[in-house]
């Protein structure tokens, strides 16, 4: 294996702490062509589906990779913007460049931000080397699920994991598996919620969709469904909701397999029978608004639930790069920086120069005539 070094590094470089936001990712553009090598190579990930490789690399080659990508490159273009492009990417580079502002804004250049999606561009792989080009030592991976799943925050883990596999000097590393239960993120969605109330009034009914997993992976022991559920519990009690006033629901299926109920789709369809005409849904699993909320929250699941004599229908985008949120995630980082020195109050820019220098010297009398640069 060859391995990835800095044949230009420089003995007494001032080290830094890098954070990696991590998300799903997005096409490079919403045609056919680049969906197709997006999903490949979302759907060939392990952590996704999970069954016998053989029989699905036959099933995803012979039969989804030559159907599914036109399908998914229509419903791309009605949330592609011509200035911006993928909603997803552009929200993510926002929640970046926002939090690189504020973590610097208190601890200075020491602190070093990049942005990598799990497939797609930016890459991990480009993600972590950027950080190395900056010399960073200590490495915080902040995946932007709320809540855990093998098969979002784990898979998130396996690319870092892959990419330090070929690294020569690995950095010490931190890795945030879940925050569903952040007492600021909890309040942030209140608050997101809250807002939207004052502006669009109240429904009867607060709905709250995730993305859905099979079934299948709850049965062997993925939280998800739980945490879900837990993420629920606390932004109605923030709210002070009762039980009648909000509602779980998960989004997304495929397949015939079972997923996790009830389905989004389907009850968007039965709630205005059942009396329910005025409902605000939230998707709080998603940390910025994708494919998966516009088009698939705001645009079809509204039209099933007008359709079937529904009068009243709000989406409430995601936190994005709201003030709340990104305060809430800098928090999230010095929380889970704890011990680090660069996010530490006592930290002296003096004394490490000071150490560094010392360093430097040492070096050059252990290595005698040879250069150290």
């Amino acid at each position: 294996m060859k391995y990835i070094g800095r044949p230009n590094f420089e003995h007494g470089t001032a080290e830094k702490l890098g954070v990696l936001v991590a998300n799903l990712g997005t096409p490079d553009a919403p045609e056919t062509a680049p969906v197709r090598r997006y999903l490949k190579q979302f759907l060939s990930d392990p952590r996704v589906i999970e069954l016998p490789r053989l029989l699905w690399m036959l099933i995803l080659h012979g039969v989804v990779l030559r159907v599914r990508p036109a399908k998914s490159a229509a419903a791309y273009r009605e949330v592609w913007d011509k200035e911006t492009g993928s909603p997803l990417l552009h929200i993510s580079q926002k929640q970046t460049n926002a939090l690189r502002t504020a973590l610097q804004q208190q601890f200075g250049e020491k602190v070093v931000v990049s942005l990598g999606m799990r497939y797609g561009k930016p890459s991990i792989d480009s993600a972590i080397t950027e950080l190395e080009e900056h010399n960073v030592r200590r490495m915080l991976v902040l995946p932007m699920y709320p809540q855990y799943s093998g098969s979002t925050t784990a898979s998130i883990f396996d690319e870092v994991s892959t990419r330090l596999q070929r690294t020569r000097w690995i950095p010490e590393m931190r890795f945030i598996n879940q925050y569903c239960d952040n007492p600021a993120y909890i309040k942030a969605l209140a608050q997101s919620v809250r807002q939207s109330w004052d502006e669009n009034g109240k429904g009867d009914l607060l709905v709250t969709s995730y993305h859905g997993i099979p079934k299948r992976y709850l049965l062997n022991g993925d939280p998800y469904h739980c945490l879900c559920h837990k993420t629920t519990r606390l932004l109605a009690d923030e709210l002070g909701l009762t039980g009648d006033q909000v509602m779980v629901v998960f989004q997304s299926r495929v397949g015939k397999e079972e997923w996790l109920r009830p389905y989004c789709d389907e009850t968007m369809k039965l709630l205005p029978s059942k009396g329910v005409k005025s409902i605000d849904v939230i998707s709080p699993a998603f940390s910025a608004d994708c494919l998966e909320t516009y088009e698939e929250i705001a645009g079809e699941n509204r039209e099933y639930f007008m359709e079937n004599g529904g009068e009243r229908f709000v989406y409430i985008e995601c936190l994005n790069d709201s003030a709340e949120h990104i305060d809430m995630l800098k928090n999230l980082i010095v929380q889970h920086t704890q011990g680090w020195p660069e996010t530490q109050a006592d930290f002296n820019e003096h004394d490490q120069q000071q150490a560094l220098a010392t360093s430097r010297t040492l070096a050059k009398q252990l290595l005698g005539t040879h250069s150290v640069t």
